[in-house]
């Protein structure tokens, strides 16, 4: 990238809650933006919003992810990063998980990401950096997450997979894994009072997160300033992923 343009960026997922939060960040800090995900009306209106270049289209097609990448190398010569936000959440032990609902978590989760992958390879020929959005679930043992812990962690190990693969090609990948954040994905959760509580309770720092918690290493690890950022899994998590404090009546003798 020349000093002084702008840094294009492809963002998958664009339209939910930590995908909004992303768009409009980057928006403000003058990057190009080509925006994508399957709802054309929130895409249209996200896009109006920023100035993004919007492409309707649906990530568990390697083709139609394609169209990204090529719409953002055909409107700006040159792609400097790529997101991954595509997702979706399901809260059932093994024994209750259909068949069906298993196809769609890994075909959601890690399919899309494979596609991210594949695409940033062929279209980022100067290299650059691609992030994944994994999930606590992906590196502690949450009771009844077996199937989207065994999606989230197969995406941690995609993008140190591929931070090994495409270091010659100047590529960096690495992981985001939150805790639960308040978005219109987790409403299943955060909608009833009690399910609400537990799942604060579970967090050390004592909340939930918001998209806003998420946004600002996203930007971080696409900026050109952190090339020395690779094949890492950066939890942003309320500490639920590495502490176990002390019970909070007996912290306060």
């Amino acid at each position: 990238m020349e000093n002084g343009s702008n840094p294009t960026y492809v963002i998958l997922g664009a339209t939910g809650g930590i995908g909004s939060e992303t768009v409009r960040r980057l928006s403000k800090s003058g990057a190009n933006l080509v925006i994508a995900a399957r709802n054309e009306d929130k895409l249209k209106s996200l896009a109006d919003e920023t100035g993004a270049t919007s492409v309707p289209l649906d990530a568990t097609s390697q083709k139609q992810t394609d169209t990204a990448f090529e719409a953002a190398k055909e409107s700006f010569g040159r792609i400097d990063g790529a997101v991954n936000l595509v997702g979706s959440f399901l809260l059932k032990p093994a024994h209750k998980t259909c068949d069906k609902d298993f196809d769609s978590i890994m075909s959601l989760n890690v399919k899309t990401a494979f596609n991210t992958v594949r695409s940033a390879v062929r279209y980022m020929e100067e290299g650059g950096s691609v992030v994944l959005m994994s999930s606590v679930a992906g590196r502690v043992g949450l009771a009844n997450h077996e199937a989207i812990s065994a999606a989230k962690a197969a995406v941690i190990g995609l993008a140190m997979s591929s931070a090994a693969t495409y270091l010659p090609r100047s590529l960096r990948f690495n992981a985001v894994a939150p805790g639960l954040v308040q978005t219109p994905m987790t409403e299943g959760i955060t909608g009833s009072d009690a399910a609400r509580q537990a799942s604060t309770d579970l967090h050390p720092l004592g909340r939930l997160g918001n998209p806003e918690d998420i946004a600002p290493i996203i930007e971080w690890l696409l900026a050109p300033e952190n090339t020395w950022v690779s094949g890492q899994v950066f939890g942003v998590d309320g500490g639920l992923s590495t502490l176990r404090p002390m019970p909070r009546r007996a912290a306060r003798k």
